[in-house]
């Protein structure tokens, strides 16, 4: 956006053309050129204005984002080598052959190349060039004075503010995109009678991360383990211990050990691991061939199932289980049979949390929007298209809690003799 700004101050009221192009090693963070006059310099174009032409219209001759190589005897070199505005009464030889040949024949080319006046300005922060904005005007309009060339400096100066700003941004974007990322299941959709449907919406608008997570794994003899997990607050430091959390769950479950044992161990872990105690978790195992699937509680609300009847409810479990963290490792595990398919909701408690009722009210709340879900979707029921990922999104926004809300949807079908 800071490009596209500059670029429409300068065009067409001040000059014919105009572009902003960033230093390829400068956007990627990398290191500085070994010499301060290095024999090329690799730019990205970042914004172009050529009259009142939207971007799109030059995008075939001259794309924003290309990445172009200068050499040292271009103006745009030299003004980065020497910290100093180029002034110049025509565009130099190697601007003028670069654009005959990415539009040869085309009359807006001819047009830019009869610029009467060609202005780079270095953009610079904390004495460091960090890329240029190259301003043409045509014959039929005055040359740059000096006053005018003082003005794109002061406008390249704040420019730069902006530009390592919007970087800063983006690498702390990148940074939470990165972490969200990690904590999402892989590929695994659909296993041995079990669909799977996820999904996660943070807390707060413009976060992309918080303290939920969730997980899907194969294991072996067919069996499939679903989590969700929730750490106290939000930001990066709750993802982060629940990415610690995530993957030593990973870890146990390659051990192939008992779920009570697994959530015992991922207790004691959390109790040194930094901002993971007191994170709650629910934890299940689904055994398609046996019919089975075994629960284990960590402090989180209880799972719900809706069954062949059509309805909704939350799982009595055997023991709720106390928070992560706390050492306690007095976990228990709950063991439905499920003869016939059935569909798991395993939750966040930003999807029932609620300062106007308790948590059993909103359970039981969000039991009636999932039966009412299924039944605009009868599919969910039948085994016909897909419809949990229209459930998910459904249930993600039954609440207006400004929680971090998780939803994991398990459809359990049973094998057959």
């Amino acid at each position: 956006m800071t490009g596209s700004h500059v670029v429409h101050a300068l065009a067409p009221g001040f000059c014919d053309a105009a572009s902003v192009y960033l230093l390829e090693r400068w956007r990627r963070e990398e290191t500085a050129y070994v010499t301060a006059d290095p024999p090329q310099i690799e730019a990205r174009r970042l914004a172009l204005r050529v009259g009142t032409d939207a971007p799109e219209a030059w995008e075939g001759v001259l794309p924003v984002g290309e990445v172009i190589v200068f050499p040292r005897e271009t103006p745009y070199a030299r003004a980065l080598a020497d910290g100093q505005a180029q002034l110049h009464d025509s565009v130099d030889a190697h601007t003028a052959e670069r654009l005959t040949a990415s539009g040869p024949g085309d009359i807006r080319i001819d047009m830019l190349l009869q610029a009467a006046s060609f202005l780079v300005v270095p953009l610079r922060l904390r004495n460091t060039a960090i890329g240029f904005i190259a301003c043409t005007r045509g014959p039929d309009r005055g040359p740059f004075v000096t006053a005018e060339v003082a003005a794109v400096e002061s406008l390249a100066a704040r420019a730069s503010i902006a530009l390592d700003n919007a970087r800063r941004y983006e690498r702390e974007r990148r940074t939470a995109l990165a972490i969200r990322n990690s904590l999402l299941p892989g590929t695994v959709r659909e296993a041995e009678g079990c669909r799977i449907a996820h999904g996660c919406l943070p807390a707060g608008q413009g976060t992309v991360i918080g303290g939920d997570w969730f997980d899907v794994l194969n294991r072996p003899g067919g069996r499939v383990s679903l989590i969700v997990g929730d750490a106290m607050g939000h930001g990066p430091e709750s993802a982060v211990a629940m990415i610690q959390l995530r993957t030593a769950v990973r870890t146990l479950a390659g051990l192939d050990m008992p779920a009570v044992e697994l959530v015992r161990r991922l207790d004691a872990l959390a109790s040194d691991t930094p901002d993971a105690s007191f994170a709650t978790c629910i934890y299940a195992e689904w055994d398609p061939r046996q019919g089975t699937c075994t629960l284990v509680g960590a402090g989180h609300p209880p799972p719900l199932l809706r069954g062949p009847d059509g309805r909704t409810a939350p799982v009595a479990l055997a023991g709720a289980g106390l928070p992560l963290g706390l050492g306690t490792g007095g976990y228990e595990a709950t063991v439905l049979k499920v003869p016939e398919p059935a569909l798991l909701m395993l939750y966040s408690d930003g999807l029932v949390e609620s300062r106007e009722h308790d948590i059993d009210q909103e359970i039981a709340r969000l039991a009636r929007t999932l039966d009412e879900a299924a039944a605009d979707h009868p599919d969910a029921d039948a085994g016909g298209p897909d419809p949990l990922p229209a459930l998910c999104r459904r249930l993600l926004h039954s609440t207006a809690v400004a929680d971090d809300r998780t939803v994991l949807l398990a459809r359990l079908t049973p094998a057959r003799d």
